[in-house]
């Protein structure tokens, strides 16, 4: 590992920087790689070479769609709408903004999925005189479980898919049975430890009437701008093309990145919208983030320190195939509960690639192993995903302070849960798979 002494101590401070949000994390990553070049550790063309261009493009063509999807207020129609449906119950807001939330956030990302479902849940629950903290907190968990079911749901699933060369449809057949079972427990559980939260609501004419002006208010306060229908027509179909050429995948040959990029700029095309508005709602410092990571990360590996922990730590836990995906698993879902999970996965990428040359795990089951284990376990503290950190401000924007216990509180026990059913389901599929 000559010469790795300095990148080790970039990479760590960029690290601790990052968990614990000393600068953006945007200027941390970039900072410790202008620092590696200022060095001569490398220099600029090779560190533009260790990007993973596949993974920017995928994530900027989600992003532009996801901003036109955002203007055309097809989200929020469909937050109120729910809002409607759920007729004041506590169990029924609980259901019903959960089964929107996981699904948005498979197909689009969880992120957006909060900003847009937050305020209003805030809206309702406040409103109704319950606690909003649970409702929040529930919604942050259950983004990040639904978005483990896809390529395009997780950034962690992205990285992965773009670095590995996974399909979309991998990712759905492989996780889809542990999500699904993973949010259904992930229900109970926040139904069966606040019970007195979800009684019945008082069904009293007054009751049922304020409940009328709550949602009326709603209606108001978030639809108060026209619906485009002529662009929310044309994005969703945008948005349907995209899923479409990601499943289609093996057959087109394209690849996620390129589907992306192709959907984003034919929409840009036909929305007939401000260019210049819509790129200025893209989230840059994010894709500077990523690029930043895969250059720091990229550099370690070529000094042979991914190598190393591979060798020196992984590698020596023997070679049952069981043992070794099922350490995967939990240490990725524990780091990620206390680390950023972006940063996590793109350094765990290059020790799972040697761990496979060198184990006698079959298919793809270690990737399958860190994506569960890298998605579900940043759900254990407000800062292991991207989710929860948006949830948690766009709560406190609205007047609700949420704490971290209070959030490990809820999302302590369903980490647990969710991880202990990857495991069963991970064994059973090694088991199946020999």
């Amino acid at each position: 590992m000559e010469g790795a002494l300095l990148p080790i101590i970039v990479f760590f401070v960029v690290y601790v920087i990052i968990t614990f949000e000393i600068l953006n994390k945007a200027v941390a990553a970039m900072l410790g790689v202008m620092i590696l070049l200022a060095l001569h550790v490398t220099d600029e063309h090779h560190a533009v070479s260790l990007i993973d261009v596949e993974t920017i493009m995928l994530l900027l063509g989600m992003m532009s769609i996801v901003v036109i999807l955002r203007k055309s207020g097809i989200f929020t129609l469909l937050s109120v709408k729910i809002a409607e449906l759920t007729q004041g119950s506590p169990l029924k807001i609980l259901i019903l903004f959960s089964v929107v939330t996981a699904t948005m956030s498979a197909f689009l990302d969880n992120v957006t999925t909060v900003l847009i479902i937050i305020p209003i849940i805030v809206e309702l629950t406040a409103g109704m005189g319950l606690n909003p903290r649970l409702f929040v907190i529930s919604q942050a968990v259950i983004s990040n479980i639904g978005g483990t079911a896809t390529l395009i749901g997780d950034p962690p699933n992205i990285i992965i898919g773009s670095k590995v060369g996974l399909t979309f449809n991998q990712f759905a057949v492989n996780l889809f049975v542990p999500v699904v079972i993973s949010f259904g427990l992930a229900l109970v559980i926040i139904w069966a430890t606040n019970r007195e939260v979800f009684k019945p609501v008082n069904t009293s004419l007054s009751k049922l009437f304020s409940i009328q002006l709550l949602l009326e208010k709603i209606r108001l306060d978030f639809l108060n701008t026209p619906i485009d229908r002529m662009l929310l027509i044309k994005s969703v179909s945008c948005l349907a093309l995209a899923i479409f050429l990601f499943i289609t995948q093996t057959i087109t040959k394209l690849s996620p990145g390129v589907v992306a990029m192709l959907v984003a700029m034919i929409l840009f095309s036909i929305s007939k919208m401000d260019v210049e508005e819509m790129l200025e709602e893209i989230e840059w410092s994010t894709l500077l983030f990523f690029a930043g990571l895969f250059i720091l990360v990229g550099i370690l590996e070529e000094k042979g320190v991914i190598e190393w922990i591979a060798h020196n730590v992984f590698l020596r836990i023997g070679d049952d195939p069981y043992v070794i995906v099922l350490t995967v698993l939990w240490v990725s879902g524990i780091a990620s509960g206390f680390l950023d999970n972006i940063p996590f996965t793109i350094t765990m990428i290059p020790v799972v690639q040697l761990m496979m040359e060198t184990t006698p795990v079959p298919h793809n089951i270690l990737w399958w192993a860190l994506a569960l284990g890298a998605c579900l376990g940043g759900n254990l503290t407000i800062i292991g995903a991207s989710a929860n950190i948006v949830s948690i401000g766009m709560a406190k924007q609205s007047g609700v302070k949420i704490s971290f216990i209070d959030f490990m509180k809820t999302s302590a026990l369903i980490t647990l849960v969710t991880l202990c059913v990857a495991s069963a389901y991970l064994s059973l599929y090694l088991w199946l798979s020999q």
